[in-house]
């Protein structure tokens, strides 16, 4: 992620990164079915999006506790 997309991400709602973090698990799933499938050859996506995830997360629990 650039760092443009950081800042955006750390301005959204709760309810925003919930969705967020919703389509990234799904995007995550739907790439591990195809690699399982032999569709998908680059595995770098996959790890990008579990960073992904993991980011939206640390957003989501840092809105929580303030």
């Amino acid at each position: 992620m650039k760092k443009n997309d950081i800042q955006k991400m750390s301005k959204k709602t709760v309810a925003d990164l919930t969705k967020d973090l919703a389509s990234s698990r799904e995007e995550v799933r739907g790439l591990k079915f195809e690699l399982a499938s032999g569709k998908v050859k680059n595995i770098i996506k996959i790890k990008e999006a579990k960073k992904k995830i993991a980011r939206i997360m640390t957003f989501m629990k840092q809105v929580t506790e303030k």
